[in-house]
């Protein structure tokens, strides 16, 4: 039973989408925390754009726009980025289909 589990546990483990820290974009890299024009002046259009919705601001309660935006697929790897508050917050890496 506890050998099921654990296999169970890590086939989860290995379908879940990467996360990373940077992309690389021909000869530029975008890291978290860049502005949404600049991930756009370094890789050019996204592939796809969907406005996710908007999330309160931890300290301030301001309202920040959430948006993912799509590029690849690049040598069968598709990347999402998410921004909030046109900042990048979150990088995805998932195996085309």
């Amino acid at each position: 039973m506890m050998q099921r589990a654990f296999f169970l546990c890590l086939l989860v483990l290995v379908a879940a989408p990467a996360q990373a820290e940077t992309m690389r974009c021909g000869s530029k890299l975008v890291s978290l925390g860049d502005r949404a024009f600049e991930v756009q002046q370094k890789c050019g259009e996204p592939a796809h754009r969907d406005l996710v919705g908007y999330t309160l601001g931890e300290y301030d309660r301001r309202e920040f726009k959430m948006e993912e935006w799509a590029y690849g697929p690049n040598n069968g790897m598709l990347y999402i980025l998410t921004f909030e508050g046109n900042r990048l917050i979150r990088i995805e890496t998932r195996r085309s289909r």
